[in-house]
This record gives C-alpha cells, structure tokens and sequence, in this order.
C-alpha cells in the first residue's frame, strides 16, 4: 500500500474510533443530555425507527401494532452495541491497514478485507494468529484494540443491568396507577376514585399529598433516567393501554385541576408536583426529538370540560368553573399538552382522555380464565354467562 493511500485511511480511522468512543462516552457514563447537531447515536436511532414505525403503521390490530412498537426498545439496544463494535473494528482495521506491517501465515496479500477479519479477531480476542503484526507500531495497535475489546465488554455487562433496573422502577408506578386511576388512567378516574376512598365524599388531603409525593419523586425519577438513557423512551409497558406517557401525562391532567382549584383541598403539592412533571415533559420531548404541532388535537372542548365538572361533582368535588378557572385550566394545560402530544405521535403512543366515557375494566380484574370461571359459575346457578370486557393484551 502506497503512503499517499495510507494517509487518508490513517485519518479516516482516527475518526471513526474518536466518534464512536465519544459517542459512547456521551450515551453510556455522562448522565446529561447532549445538544450537539450531530450525535452518532441520535443518527442510528433516525435511521431505525421511522423505518420501524411505518412497518408498525400498517399492522391494523392495535394490540399486535403495540406488541410490534414493544420490540423495538430492546432489540434496538442490542443493534446500538453491535454498531459501536462494527464501527470500532473498522476504525481500527483502518488504521492497521494505513500503517501495514502485517504479515499471513499462508504469505497470502494482505487486502483490507483480511485486515478487518484480523481487526475483528483482536477487537474479540479470538486470537487465531494466521494474519500477523510484524512491525511494532501495528502490534501495539493491537494490543490497544485488544484492551478495547474487553472494556466494550465491560460496557455491555454494566450498561444493560442499569437500563432494566431504571425500567423497572419506571414500571412499577405505572402498574400501581392501574387501580387508582383505571386502565388507562385518567385524570377525572384518579380524583373520584381518591374521593370514593374516604369516608366522606371528599379527597383526604393527607392521602392526595402522599398520593401527587410519590408521583413527583417518579416524575424526577422519569427525567434523570430518560436524559441518562435515552433508549428508555423507547421501552414500552407490559399491558398496551399503560405508557410513561400515558400516567405522565394522568399526573399532569390531575394537579392541574388542583391548582384550578377544587374546592376544600391545598393545591401547594399540585404545584410541586406539577413543576416536576412539566420539567419532565419538555426535557423528554427534546431526547426524542419532538416538534411542536400546532394542529394538535383538543383534549378537552368546552362540553367535555362540562362533564368533567358534573363527574367531579358527583363524587363530591366542586372545581372551579368560572371564566377565570377556565383559563387558568386553559393556561396550565398549554404548558404540557404540546409536548406530550408531539412526544406521543414520534413514538406512537396514545394519550389517555381526561375521562372515560365507557366503564372500563382495569386490568388487574382481566384474566385468560375469567370467562370460563363465570360461565361456570352462572351454569351451577342455571344463568346464561354475561360476556365480559375482555382486555386487549389477551389475544
């Protein structure tokens, strides 16, 4: 190989090995989010999943779409450590390549095809030994990519643990939101079913304070593990009609009613709730790359708005319906609702309403065997079984 062709491949392979390294670097041990323009990382996600999303757009079953969009979180982490390792066993093939001194048992020409199967051997330690460095530069080299090899392992053994632990406690909330605020949760659900826990018909300020508590440490929880991995974003909930979305934007529905104002509670934890959970909400939209869409849906007309008051009534909770609580309403829900609604259409999440119209069962009452329970049941009693709710996850 000529030095006039050495050279670029010596530089093009200093470049690679130093943008995947940083990349890596920024991805894996710097927990902050990173505004570079370019960002390897961001650009392999780019290149994935809007091909993977409009696969998933033409699967008409929601259920299967959602089982579809589900693989892509963690197949996509794998693909990600596969590509940093490609990238690297080419960056260093490169620069083995560009300062030759490369000998093959066989005394075979040394192509740069055989030297990438030599890079991959070192980068994994397999250590055949039929291509051999000769030259001392060329076996330091290898020693280095060597050592590289095992510290990407080492990544890979301590990066995964971390990511499902971090999931993990995003879930567990999530799931423990299903019977306070039903399946998927709502805003108006959450408030009626904290009323209906007391023995008046009025939310127990302690019970709400402990309640929107919990919620914010989840919502700070939300954001240090969403900015620190990204991938995240993509993990979706066990059941499809759950989502970090989906109870984000349940909490955000919630303390914003309460800070309209609601007659006979504080709203002082709605506020700091609220802060938490609104901070979570625009950072999050920036880590997957949302824009704003000013033609966004309304989540809640004024006739909506109406019969969440009258629902909210009735269990004994009179919020504040003036022109000046509306707007305030109005204001609040503009802080959020824009980046919920952008973040929700990238990944292909549906947003819950701010009630239910249909009674629902929550999910922790569907099972594969309650129909034949109940039909069993009705026969000893000589009734015909009543088909029930079946939920969607049960296919």
């Amino acid at each position: 190989m000529s030095s006039h062709d050495s050279i670029p491949a010596i530089i093009l392979g200093c470049i690679i090995i130093g943008v995947v390294l940083l990349d890596a670097f920024e991805t894996v041990v710097l927990p902050r989010r990173v505004t570079r323009h370019f960002r390897l990382t961001a650009w392999f996600y780019r290149r994935t999943w809007i091909p993977w999303k409009n696969i998933a757009a033409h699967i008409r079953t929601p259920a299967r779409q959602q089982s579809f969009l589900g693989y892509f979180g963690p197949l996509s982490l794998i693909l990600l450590l596969e590509f940093w390792a490609a990238s690297l066993i080419l960056g260093f093939a490169l620069l083995q390549y560009g300062i030759g001194g490369h000998e093959q048992l066989s005394h075979e020409p040394i192509t740069f095809g055989r030297i990438i199967y030599h890079s991959g051997q070192t980068f994994f330690t397999l250590g055949y030994g039929d291509i051999l460095p000769t030259s001392s530069l060329a076996r330091a080299l290898s020693v280095l990519e060597a050592g590289m090899g095992f510290a990407f392992l080492g990544v890979v053994i301590g990066y995964l643990p971390v990511v499902y632990g971090s999931f993990s406690r995003r879930e567990i909330q999530i799931s423990m939101l299903d019977a306070r605020a039903g399946s998927p949760p709502t805003a108006s659900e959450l408030l009626v079913r904290l009323a209906g826990s007391s023995e008046n018909p009025a939310i127990d300020q302690i019970v709400l304070d402990e309640v929107l508590r919990d919620w914010e440490r989840w919502a700070g929880e939300l954001l240090e593990s969403g900015i620190s991995y990204p991938v995240l974003s993509f993990f979706r909930s066990q059941h499809s009609n759950q989502s970090w979305l989906g109870a984000l934007m349940t909490m955000l529905d919630v303390t914003s009613l309460l800070i309209t104002g609601i007659e006979g509670i504080h709203p002082g934890q709605a506020r700091l709730t609220f802060a938490m959970a609104r901070h979570a909400a625009v950072d999050l939209a920036q880590v997957v790359n949302a824009r704003y869409d000013p033609q966004a849906p309304e989540r809640l007309t004024d006739a909506e708005f109406d019969r969440l008051r009258e629902t909210l009534a009735a269990a004994g909770l009179k919020l504040r319906s003036t022109d000046e609580g509306r707007q305030k309403l109005t204001k609040l829900r503009s802080m959020y609702e824009p980046y919920l609604h952008s973040t929700a259409r990238n990944l292909m999440v549906a947003l819950p309403p701010w009630q239910q119209l249909a009674k629902t069962r929550d999910n922790w009452q569907a099972g594969p065997w309650d129909r034949m329970i109940q039909a069993k049941g009705l026969a000893v009693l000589g009734q015909k079984p009543i088909q029930p709710r079946t939920n969607e996850d049960h296919f």
